[in-house]
């Protein structure tokens, strides 16, 4: 059973709190989708100012909408198109501190102000991404980047 905890302790300390309830949440299940499900639903718990959590995954030269919480979204983002797309075509994590100033920046919920994406890489082979949207400019800084790089490699293990 998984209990909501109150995130009260520095923001470095909260983000090792959820990868530890990541790797119990996914450590026995082997289902993909069911762990996604589970990754897009702790974090859209534990964030505060984002409105969109969720994945896209690799199908041959594009991404395809995954699991999520929030609006409904782009289904299909050709590599190299949008923050998405080009995180995914460049293999390495997006920080947005804008992203009406992101050249090709695909506009699925009108809310959304800065992004955050980060490749998840599996043995070398790009599985996919994980997409975090904020109404506010510039929500993400370089702990939110390292720590969101640190749960997207517990959860390659288990994809």
């Amino acid at each position: 059973m998984f209990n909501v905890e109150l995130y009260k302790g520095t923001k470095e300390k909260n983000y090792e709190l959820v990868l530890k309830q990541l790797a119990a949440l996914i450590e026995d299940e082997t289902d993909r989708i069911a762990n996604l499900s589970n990754a897009s639903s702790l974090l859209n718990q534990f964030l505060d100012q984002v409105n969109w959590v969720g994945f896209y995954l690799t199908a041959g030269d594009e991404l395809v909408l995954g699991p999520f919480q929030g609006l409904p979204a782009c289904v299909r983002i050709p590599f190299g198109k949008g923050v998405c797309g080009t995180s995914a075509l460049e293999r390495k994590t997006l920080r947005v501190e804008d992203v009406h100033l992101f050249p090709g920046h695909i506009a699925c919920d009108a809310a959304s102000q800065s992004e955050i994406v980060v490749p998840i890489i599996k043995n070398g082979e790009l599985i996919g991404v994980l997409d975090i949207d904020s109404p506010i400019k510039n929500r993400f800084d370089e702990t939110d980047q390292t720590m969101l790089e640190r749960f997207a490699g517990i959860l390659a293990k288990h994809i």
